[in-house]
């Protein structure tokens, strides 16, 4: 039985697919591409990676779409301040669309180089702008939207169930604290469409002036244009939550009247020496720093396997360290069984995989699996052992291979 934890629902929930089709359909939040990915972000990609390996294993097919943000995330919460892919074009002397393929590459290399399987259908936002403009239409039929003098903002107001994901209430919401509200009618309203200063390079026509999107509207937008609505499985990290997912499901729902999708699947934060990562304490890092340090990239992956994806996982060296010297210990063990012509009984293997896959299927319990991993390397060199970890678990946390 496999179960996964539904954020809208606080609870572990047996997976089906809703349609029944044995087909996932399946939304991930992608990059903002205006800076290398760091090993925060990174995390998740890893997490969602296996989780679909795991669906895959449990004979589920995958139909899986991503969104690249190249336009409309703006520096502020508050919709305001610069787009942040225009800001990194003025700040590196190129055009928004090059640092947009600069920024692209270098994430999908790291998705590469972390054996993450690439997402099949991958859409920057940039290529969906007739329908953004399309669903905000709708929403405007529909009595969801009000117009200010910098752009078409959606009413919170109108969505009753507007909290239901985050389970807050206004007064806690983050996106009522960070924001100026201005014209606003309340605090958690938000941009559809952004009226631009003249200067602005990313610019479209629209019925409501020349502008660009907000940055919520395109993953709704995407999603419904790929999968339809409901789908079955969004992700993203827990800093979705109160605010871009939040927003997701109230203009995606206003708008179709359905369902947005069935199960909400949110990866935790990374913190470094148990302190948030930030540029002013000088603590992110990239997969490459760590490459440039003399890590693999396996080394990072086997570390965060190691933590629950819905656990804070606290980075340090010395915790990336202790990955690599397991990880060394794991590949020296694994060459022992592939030389190896002895056999294990049947029952053995059937036991450790059921193990591992009972980890797994218990809401990606990847300690557990990786605690299946380490007993089955503990059996006497076997050439059924090597096998069961190549061909079978390593499908899933793809380390070794």
């Amino acid at each position: 039985m496999l179960k996964i934890y539904n954020t809208f629902t606080r609870t572990k929930e047996e997976f089906n697919t809703i349609d029944g089709s044995g087909i996932v359909r399946m939304y991930s939040c992608g990059p903002t591409v205006y800076h290398a990915a760091h090993i925060g972000n990174l995390r998740a990609y890893i997490n969602v990676d296996i989780l679909k390996k795991n669906l895959r294993a449990n004979g589920y097919g995958i139909l899986d779409v991503m969104n690249i943000t190249d336009v409309g995330h703006l520096v502020s919460d508050g919709d305001d301040g610069e787009d942040k892919v225009e800001s990194a074009a003025k700040r590196e002397g190129l055009s928004p669309e090059e640092i947009s393929i600069k920024y692209t590459s270098l994430f999908m290399k790291d998705m590469e180089r972390l054996h993450i399987t690439p997402t099949r259908i991958v859409v920057p936002a940039t290529l969906r702008i007739k329908e953004m403009i399309s669903l905000v239409e709708q929403l405007e039929k529909k009595g969801f939207t009000y117009k200010t003098k910098d752009g078409i903002y959606y009413d919170s107001s109108k969505f009753p169930s507007y909290f239901e994901l985050s389970k807050r209430e206004l007064k806690d919401n983050e996106g009522g604290k960070r924001v100026n509200i201005g014209e606003k009618k309340n605090a958690n309203d938000f941009a559809l469409w952004k009226f631009v200063k003249p200067e602005t390079i990313q610019k479209w026509e629209s019925p409501w002036g020349i502008g660009c999107p907000g940055w919520h509207i395109e993953c709704s937008a995407i999603a419904e244009k790929y999968l339809g609505t409901p789908f079955d499985i969004h992700t993203g990290g827990v800093d979705h939550i109160p605010i871009h997912h939040t927003n997701e499901i109230a203009q995606t729902e206003s708008a179709t009247g359905r369902k947005m999708c069935n199960i909400w699947f949110h990866n935790e934060f990374i913190k470094v020496n148990n302190d948030k990562m930030s540029k002013s304490k000088g603590n992110i890092w990239t997969l490459q720093d760590l490459i440039d340090k003399g890590y693999k990239p396996e080394h990072f992956r086997y570390l965060v396997m190691q933590t629950s994806y819905r656990t804070i996982l606290n980075f340090s060296f010395e915790s990336l360290d202790g990955a690599r010297n397991t990880y060394n210990n794991i590949i020296d063990k694994l060459a022992k069984h592939k030389a190896s012509k002895v056999k294990t009984d049947k029952a053995v293997i059937n036991g450790l995989r059921k193990e591992f896959f009972d980890g797994l299927n218990d809401d990606l319990n990847t300690p557990k699996a990786l605690a299946a991993l380490q007993k089955a390397l503990k059996e006497k060199p076997s050439e059924d052992i090597y096998k069961l970890v190549v061909d079978e678990f390593d499908r899933v946390l793809s380390l070794f291979s």
